[in-house]
């Protein structure tokens, strides 16, 4: 077992990132206890369980097996989101009413990371044009297709190598469309044969290469990519303006009686590049501050 101890900066939201891997309650792949990550996931081509504890004020012990120090660290980075430069867009936005006032009352948001690039593309193909609820549920039951076998109580987040072995019909018994199903798979292929999705973390892909590529496959479209890049690569200027989130969340803040359209809420996030895509999860942490 590797452990290693990471200093977190200040104003670091423990809870947001508990949060966003904790959607799951039925924790199949991962669970949230109190102020600790468990993860089931494929790290160096073998399963493991991957820890996060925040017990300890101002820093997080991670520990996983069968890996290095150094491994660790930039794994644990990444998801944590570590190396988003959050100052340098707080300072930007200081003078941007009303925007900087949301961005100062959650000051120090950062964007949790997906464990892998292709969890984060999967993901987005399973969200697509339905609630997140629904998604979900399907992407529970997509993981226990995929990884039958359960490590430490846990079934690991299935790689692009395991889900090349499905089927559509398969996927469709879980509650993928006939669409997804294949997008799914043809990702999937180019990934194993191709190396289409570089596991490269956090900031150092090409994000405008990887934006091209991916919207040359059928069935994804900008918010698929734009999302991918955002929770696979710590991308943080993608556009999230077709997100029904980012648009409620956008009509609140700007306090108008309906919900912005896609157009509209493009061109007020255009003039936050290049940061749009973190003015969206702070729109997003919004709508979860007020509930």
């Amino acid at each position: 077992m590797t452990t290693v101890k990471l200093p977190l900066p200040a104003h670091f939201s423990a809870s947001a990132f508990l949060h966003f891997h904790g959607r799951d309650s039925h924790a199949v792949s991962e669970q949230v206890d109190a102020l600790t990550l468990h993860k089931a996931i494929i790290f160096n081509l073998r399963p493991c369980i991957l820890k996060m504890d925040f017990n300890q004020v101002g820093h997080v012990i991670t520990n996983a097996t069968d890996t290095t120090a150094p491994a660790l660290t930039r794994q644990a980075s990444a998801m944590l989101g570590l190396n988003q430069p959050v100052g340098v867009f707080e300072k930007a936005i200081g003078t941007k009413p009303p925007l900087n006032t949301l961005v100062q009352r959650q000051r120090g948001l950062r964007v949790p990371q997906s464990a892998t690039p292709f969890e984060a593309l999967s993901w987005a193909i399973i969200g697509q044009q339905i609630s997140v609820s629904a998604a979900t549920a399907i992407r529970r039951r997509f993981i226990q297709l995929a990884s039958p076998v359960r490590h430490d109580g846990l079934h690991c987040y299935p790689d692009a190598g395991t889900v090349c072995l499905l089927t559509p019909e398969a996927l469709r018994s879980v509650g993928f469309s006939a669409t997804k199903a294949d997008t799914l798979l043809a990702v999937s292929r180019l990934c194993r044969d191709q190396q289409f999705l570089p596991e490269t973390l956090h900031l150092d892909a090409d994000a405008g290469q990887l934006e091209r590529n991916l919207l040359e496959i059928r069935g994804l479209g900008p918010w698929s990519v734009n999302y991918t890049l955002l929770r696979g690569y710590g991308f943080l200027d993608g556009s999230l303006h077709a997100d029904v989130a980012v648009q409620k969340a956008l009509q609140m803040l700007l306090g108008q009686p309906e919900r912005p359209t896609a157009r509209v809420t493009r061109d007020w996030l255009a003039d936050f590049t290049p940061w749009r895509a973190l003015v969206a999860a702070h729109l997003w942490q919004s709508l979860s501050t007020q509930a």
